[in-house]
């Protein structure tokens, strides 16, 4: 098989194939990438409005003392709900730790809760499975029955941590968009709030104008109006804000809306410092990345750009002196 693979790949005509087929599929993907794209805008702003009205039956079933569950965002699928009820996986495979992440994530409800649920059982099972099949029957590996079983085991351990690298690499990506927003968001918070709208207002106005730029933040911001309105406390709010986005600028924002909400000291001034030092730390973080490109490029350099420079310069000379010789 190993020979095979070598042949395949010393042979000039097979590599060439490749690379067509690689650029034929690029062109197409390019020119089907407009047509594949969605409105992710108007898609979260619609889930944002649902989790608002869901808030608001939450908090008046609250205020009228009904003790029942209040309505959920949106319905889990049947397959996804049987599988986790039935073998109750929530007590077991669910955390607390994976609740969190999928809120700073962005999925919510019991519909996100579940699916995360079934697959991080489905995964494992699957992956060793389809290891097995492929190892012993499709592969025809001459290899010990041990170190075949050691592949399947590896897959299943893939197969385990794969839910969790997805919502890792998903809350990373999130949090990303909401860093490039934020500087501009206190921008425009402390525009509405000078020009004096009210607190929920502001939130709710600066929701709709930083779509644009994130998705993610206008989301969470939208959240936080709808919970301001709702919700007792607005300081419950502001808190549920830093723990759904993880993020220390944001918790910093937090801070002091809280302490303008306990102490009544101005939030303008508050939200104008916060402004400066979000786009310095901005600065300050492009200028690390610049002072890191020197070093990052020294050994691309020395083994792409230099042996092309010295051809260039020396090939000349050398056909030179050997015509003179």
């Amino acid at each position: 098989m190993l020979d095979l693979l070598m042949e395949k790949f010393t042979d000039g005509h097979f590599l060439a194939g490749i690379l067509v087929a690689l650029g034929c599929a690029a062109t197409v993907l390019t020119l089907a990438m407009p047509l594949l794209q969605t409105d992710s805008l108007g898609r979260r702003m619609k889930a944002v409005s649902t989790e608002r009205e869901r808030i608001r039956q939450r908090e008046r079933e609250r205020m009228a003392s009904v003790q029942t569950k209040a309505a959920l965002r949106i319905a889990p699928k049947r397959l996804f709900k049987d599988v986790v009820d039935k073998l109750n996986l929530a007590s077991w495979l669910g955390t607390e730790r994976a609740k969190g992440q999928l809120a700073m994530a962005g999925y919510r409800g019991a519909s996100a809760e579940y699916t995360f649920l079934f697959f991080r059982l489905v995964t494992p099972i699957t992956l060793f499975l389809a290891t097995l099949v492929y190892v012993f029957f499709i592969l025809h590996w001459d290899k010990p029955v041990i170190m075949k079983l050691g592949v399947a085991l590896i897959a299943t351990y893939i197969g385990i941590k794969a839910p969790e690298m997805f919502l890792s690499n998903t809350i990373t990506k999130r949090k990303k968009s909401m860093e490039r927003a934020y500087p501009n968001t206190l921008d425009l918070l402390l525009i509405c709030v000078e020009s004096g709208m009210s607190i929920e207002h502001a939130f709710r106005k600066v929701s709709l104008e930083v779509g644009t730029e994130s998705i993610a933040m206008a989301e969470e911001l939208a959240l936080l109006a709808a919970e301001m309105s709702f919700l007792p406390d607005r300081r419950s709010a502001f808190e549920n804000l830093g723990i759904r986005t993880g993020l220390e600028s944001v918790r910093s924002l937090v801070t002091v809306l809280t302490q303008s909400e306990r102490y009544g000291t101005p939030l303008g001034s508050a939200l104008r410092v916060l402004s400066q030092e979000s786009r310095d730390q901005r600065m300050n973080a492009a200028e690390k990345k610049a002072a890191q490109l020197p070093p990052a490029l020294t050994v691309p350099m020395i083994l792409f750009f230099l042996p092309g420079l010295f051809a260039a310069i020396l090939t000349p000379a050398i056909i030179q002196i050997s015509h003179w010789n």
